[in-house]
């Protein structure tokens, strides 16, 4: 129980982590948090993917301090300064020109349903339509262009009022191996009596993690892409949580070859846990006009000091990726031995440093994640009903980390959901 009935007497009811995780953090560091009865816990929740790279890091952390010492702009609207050059030129060196990619920048409000609602926006006005394609158990935010995109009947209801101009495809895999889903829509799309309008463009994530680790094969994401250009729409990819190299790369759509024309970014973009989000666009999209697209938070500087840290420090060539490949490969491989281990786990998922372990139900994935919090692990749930345990450890985690957390995984498993008997046991029992 927490020590203090101060955020149940004052907080709205709309809190959500508090309730999972009840307890008052005081102080954290790379991939450890402690409460203020000194308690630690191992986090395998990263902010929902907002740090990456872990908390407080001590290179971005000395370079905002010494930068907000020396009075550098905290807050400058769109203006120019210094932080933000630095940063867009940090981000074409790293990130734009390794990639081939060719894209302008536009700094949103500082989350990212604020990029996905610029998106959304600059997509209608290009292909002067209304229409978005969208996919099932996607999200995308909670403001109302966002939401409309967002599949949870939760978030939807939550609104109070109609959504439009969206349209709901099936995802990879919704119905199945057997199922051609971008064949389904291609039949819908060419059929002038289907009842849909011509889309603007297809909002998609390339691995669904509030949807509950729904991960997209490369295959599938080409034919989209190709799909797109048959029916002249445009191709968004929310990276917003994949993004920054969850996934082993800074895109989580690399490993397609693909280039989105329009790619939404924010949560580890700071690299520090700050706000900012921005949004990337091919040059003959950006069709704006000035200010039509504002936002009083468009310029966290702070945000720009720590991002372009985590640029220099991380992607300045392929080191760090390739340590995040090698880790997400045995993060993977240990979770499938979970599975032959432990007969309530319907199924692995995942791609790099992001996994999902599918459970029955909502009470089982609840259950297991309350007790890796006793233990001292911090570890969410997602998935359309919430049965899905999902894995998001800071890429920065150690190997004695990670297999730390992941002994305290299997501890919680074992304790909700008992194991299989292996074969010697069973011949023993015989």
């Amino acid at each position: 129980m927490l020590s203090s009935d101060t955020f149940s007497r004052l907080e709205s009811e709309v809190r959500s982590y508090i309730r999972s995780f009840p307890t008052i953090f005081t102080q954290a560091s790379g991939s450890w948090m402690t409460d203020e009865k000194g308690d630690r816990f191992l986090d395998f929740f990263s902010g929902a993917g907002t740090l990456n790279y872990g908390h407080n890091h001590p290179i971005m952390k000395q370079n905002l301090v010494d930068y907000l010492l020396d009075d550098g702009i905290v807050h400058g609207l769109d203006m120019g300064t210094k932080a933000k050059r630095d940063f867009l030129e940090s981000f074409e060196r790293h990130i734009l020109k390794p990639r081939q990619l060719n894209y302008k920048i536009q700094f949103t409000g500082p989350t990212g349903t604020n990029a996905v609602e610029a998106a959304l926006k600059l997509a209608r006005q290009v292909k002067n339509r209304s229409t978005i394609l969208c996919f099932t158990n996607a999200f995308h935010g909670v403001t109302s262009g966002s939401v409309a995109a967002t599949g949870s009947r939760k978030f939807r209801e939550a609104t109070g009022t109609i959504l439009p101009n969206t349209r709901f495809m099936p995802f990879d895999g919704y119905y199945g191996d057997e199922i051609n889903t971008l064949a389904l829509i291609d039949k819908q799309l060419s059929d002038a009596s289907s009842g849909i309008d011509h889309p603007a463009a297809v909002l998609v994530e390339t691995i669904q993690g509030e949807g509950g680790i729904n991960v997209a094969s490369k295959e599938w994401l080409v034919a989209l892409a190709k799909l797109c250009k048959k029916h002249d729409m445009l191709l968004i990819v929310d990276d917003i949580q994949m993004g920054c190299g969850r996934t082993g790369r800074f895109f989580s759509f690399e490993e397609a070859g693909i280039k989105p024309d329009i790619v939404t970014l924010s949560k580890s973009l700071s690299g520090y846990g700050l706000p900012m989000a921005i949004v990337l666009m091919k040059p003959e999209l950006d069709i704006w006009q000035p200010s039509a697209h504002n936002g009083t938070f468009r310029g966290n500087n702070a945000a720009f000091v720590t991002a372009t840290t985590a640029l220099n420090e991380f992607w300045a060539d392929d080191t760090f990726a390739q340590e995040v490949r090698d880790k997400g490969q045995k993060l993977q491989q240990r979770l499938q031995q979970f599975k032959e281990t432990h007969p309530a786990i319907i199924e692995v998922r995942g791609r790099g440093m992001v996994a999902g372990l599918v459970m029955a139900n909502g009470d089982i994935a609840d259950a297991i994640s309350e007790q890796c919090f006793k233990e001292g692990l911090i570890i969410e749930t997602c998935g359309p009903k919430g049965e899905v345990v999902k894995l998001l450890p800071a890429l920065t985690i150690s190997t004695m980390d990670l297999e730390r957390g992941l002994r305290i995984l299997n501890i919680a498993l074992l304790s909700v959901c008992g194991r299989k008997a292996t074969l010697k046991e069973k011949g023993a029992a015989a």
